[in-house]
């Protein structure tokens, strides 16, 4: 059994994967097994996954989405620790070893992530101010856009036991749904120094794909589903909530879909009546 294990899925990636595997193989943290997972890539990935012989796990199954894969990592996963890896990114060197030393020097820990580098078409971008790393308690913030990048983050196994795994029925934005969750339940940890290479621009990104706002809007509403949620969180979702399903109702309008973009206005305002009061309660 190892302490951490290493999760890499990857779909028709195989341009990016070997600097993704090679990252993690790379580091000097002694105790850790590599799992891969090839969602169904119809490139040269498998050939290149063979070529690594024990050095790594790879778990083949069919194109079932990233959450699928990554689920499917997880559960072949011996090690009490999990890390993430996106095949398109790459970790820098200690990145391991940071880490599963903050969870020794901090046995309450969860989760936490670290800083990183953004990289887009080759070359290097710095961030927008609202997409720096935030630490502690972050769930309001976190409604407004997604704050925690999986390849920056290590987590006990023992937290996905208590909050579930990335749900599988979301074709995208399964990360920003997942960290809604554990963010409402604790606080995410940061090392401030870069220790991974975010890249971007490329034309499979999921992140960069339109419409994403309606899956976001799903996730926000399980959470609304949550009983014993705390006010200032339930009114803060109910406020973005509302916003995102305008944004979106726009965006239907504009390209026709005018029977969408109608019911995502009617969720809108449902929303803002039930923020401000005028609403049954109900959610």
């Amino acid at each position: 059994m190892a302490v951490v294990s290493v999760i890499i899925p990857t779909y028709n990636r195989v341009d990016f994967l070997k600097e993704a595997v090679d990252s993690v193989l790379d580091q000097d943290h002694p105790d850790f097994e590599l799992i891969v997972v090839d969602d169904g890539s119809t490139d040269e990935t498998p050939e290149l996954l063979d070529r690594y012989g024990d050095d790594l796990r790879v778990v083949r199954q069919e194109n079932a989405g990233v959450g699928a894969a990554r689920n499917a990592g997880i559960r072949r996963a011996t090690g009490h620790l999990i890390a993430l890896l996106d095949s398109d990114d790459r970790w820098l060197p200690g990145k391991l070893a940071a880490q599963t030393a903050f969870f020794d020097a901090h046995p309450d820990s969860v989760i936490c992530q670290t800083e990183e580098l953004w990289v887009r078409r080759g070359r290097r971008v710095n961030p927008g101010k609202r997409h720096r790393k935030r630490a502690g308690w972050i769930f309001i913030p976190s409604l407004s856009l997604c704050l925690v990048s999986p390849s920056a983050v290590m987590m006990r196994r023992s937290l996905l036991d208590r909050v579930g795994l990335f749900d599988e029925s979301l074709p995208a934005c399964e990360d920003y749904d997942l960290w809604l969750r554990v963010a409402r339940r604790h606080p995410i940890d940061l090392i401030e120094t870069p220790l991974i290479v975010k890249r971007g621009g490329h034309p499979d990104q999921l992140s960069a794909a339109p419409g994403l706002d309606r899956y976001r809007i799903q996730s926000i509403l399980k959470i609304l589903e949550e009983e014993d949620l705390p006010a200032d969180y339930r009114e803060a979702a109910i406020t973005v909530l509302a916003k995102k399903c305008r944004i979106y109702a726009n965006g239907c309008f504009k390209r026709g879909r005018r029977d969408e973009g109608r019911r995502y206005m009617a969720l809108a305002d449902r929303y803002a009546a039930l923020r401000e009061g005028d609403g049954d309660g109900r959610l």
